[in-house]
Parts: structure tokens; C-alpha cells; sequence
């Protein structure tokens, strides 16, 4: 993965750490190889990560690059992480709506699972990636009778989780504004509490903040792109 990304989702990402919203979506360009990445990024910082694959995209090489960096070794990584595939929308519901619950409960009763600082949830220390959430969903071999009361079940079973303390982190690449499934898109946007869009332009990627959670922790970064190798920030806020 480029480096000049790299260093702009690691900005990124420990803003997102320090306000902790629940339900956090990156749409747009290159999200594969970065779901992969930060999954990594999560592992390293002793985090368990589920990731659920409905593009086919997660690389577990990119996924153990984070190791260098953190000085640790690319099985270390690699054993925190868990991932399950789906290739129709049907696997993906049921994936999310049933198999995620146990596969949760799994990683938290396993032995020698540490519990963290007094008072905190093992589930605090988990995280759950779903990478191309709607990808599959975008089949029109499926009914569209089908496919809105499958998408709205996961994202019912996600609300309850989230209820509970497990994060989730969406990746979802673009939808052609001409899909007659696009109306997916927005929907995912308006469930996500933040909503981040990447744009990989010759000059640099680019993240623009699309949506903001509204949360009484700052929130600093709203826009932000690399330059000549530079990270530029814009557009500061408070939320």
C-alpha cells in the first residue's frame, strides 16, 4: 500500500481512536488494500478484529505489513485477526445476523483472554470490519424484494451489537450513481455515525470528513490530503 496513505490513515485513525464513534464508514477508492491495513493497525494495538469480506478484497499481507512498524512479528498480528467470507448477500446476512454474535463470543472465552483497565469490556478490546457490506448486495440477480429487508436485518443486528460496546468499521468501495442499487449507499451513510470518503488523485490521496458524529469530544481533522510527501490538514473543526 502506498506509503503516503499509510501515513494518512494512521492520522486518521488515531483521531477516530480518541473520539470512538461506533459505527464509522470509509467509502471511495482503494478500501480492500485499507480495511487490510487497518486491521493490521487494530491487531498491533493488542485489539482482536473480525473481519466479514463480502468483496473478496481483505490481504492479510498488507494486514502483517503494520508489523514492521510496530516491531512485532507478522504472526502476531496475524493471529488476532479473524476473517470470514461471503459471495452472495444471502452468506453476508447471515454472516452478520448470526454467525457474527458466536464468532464474538468465541474470541472472548477463549484461554488467557486479558481483561483490560478496571470497569472496561472485554468487548472494548474487540473490533469488527465489514468490508463491502453492500457489495454483495449489489447482485441484480436478486429480487430487489429481497435484497432491502436482508440489507435492513444486518443493519439491525449491527445497531444491536454496536448497543453492546463492539465497534464496527465499514469499508465500502463506489457505487455507480446509475446502479439501481445506489440507494444502498446513502442508507449505509445515514446509519454510519462517521463518514469518511477517500480519493486517491495523482497528487496525493485525499480523505474528505462527510459526515461528523455528533459527540462532546473534538473531533480535529475534517479534511486532509498528502503532498510531495507532506500531510496537509484543513478545514479544522470542533464537534
Amino acid at each position: 500500500m502506498d506509503q503516503s496513505l499509510i501515513a494518512l490513515f494512521d492520522e486518521v485513525l488515531s483521531q477516530v481512536q480518541t473520539t470512538s464513534p461506533k459505527k464509522v464508514l470509509f467509502r471511495g477508492e482503494g478500501t480492500g488494500g485499507i480495511a487490510s491495513y487497518v486491521a493490521g493497525w487494530m491487531a498491533g494495538q493488542g485489539m482482536d478484529v473480525i473481519v466479514l469480506d463480502g468483496a473478496n478484497r481483505f490481504n492479510p499481507y498488507v494486514a502483517s505489513s503494520f508489523a514492521r512498524k510496530a516491531l512485532i512479528s507478522p504472526e502476531e498480528i496475524l493471529k488476532r485477526i479473524w476473517v470470514a467470507r461471503a459471495f452472495t448477500c444471502y452468506q453476508m446476512a447471515t454472516l452478520i445476523g448470526e454467525k457474527l454474535v458466536s464468532l464474538v463470543g468465541a474470541i472472548h472465552a477463549r484461554p488467557g483472554l486479558l481483561i483490560g483497565r478496571a470497569g472496561e469490556s472485554p468487548l472494548q478490546k474487540q473490533q469488527v470490519i465489514l468490508l463491502g457490506p453492500i457489495t454483495t448486495f449489489l447482485d441484480e440477480d436478486v429480487p430487489e424484494r429481497e435484497v432491502g429487508p436482508l440489507f435492513e436485518r444486518a443493519l439491525k443486528k449491527v445497531e444491536e451489537m454496536v448497543a453492546g460496546g463492539v465497534p464496527f468499521f465499514l469499508f465500502q468501495s463506489s457505487v455507480s450513481p446509475g446502479s439501481k442499487r445506489a440507494s444502498l449507499m446513502k442508507r449505509l451513510s445515514d446509519f454510519s455515525d462517521l463518514v469518511w470518503r477517500i480519493s486517491l488523485e495523482d497528487e496525493g490521496p485525499k480523505m474528505i470528513l462527510e459526515k461528523r458524529w455528533e459527540s462532546k469530544t473534538s473531533l480535529k481533522i475534517v479534511n486532509c490530503k498528502m503532498k510531495n510527501g507532506n500531510l496537509e490538514e484543513k478545514d479544522f473543526a470542533l464537534l
